[in-house]
């Protein structure tokens, strides 16, 4: 069974990050600590959130959760 994101889109570890589709809209090209994500995906987000694709829970511990400066490159 293929697995994809809430917006149709093939999950990408490093790429993919969830949103709350009503603050950042699917398929938008944000920019983090320098690096670009695109919103694919949602969860239990809401408001302000935002969560990256890891290869691992490990992974994901090791980044943890911090406040930073997010900036919309372009939004479809």
């Amino acid at each position: 069974m293929d697995i994809t994101t809430a917006s149709g889109a093939d999950p990408e570890i490093g790429v993919t990050i969830g949103v709350d589709p009503a603050v950042i809209p699917y398929g938008t090209i944000v920019l983090i600590d320098g690096k670009e994500y695109i919103a694919q995906d949602t969860g239990n987000y809401t408001g302000n959130h935002i969560d990256i694709l890891c290869e691992s829970e490990a992974a994901a511990a090791q980044l943890g959760t911090y406040r930073t400066k997010v900036y919309v490159k372009r939004s479809e």
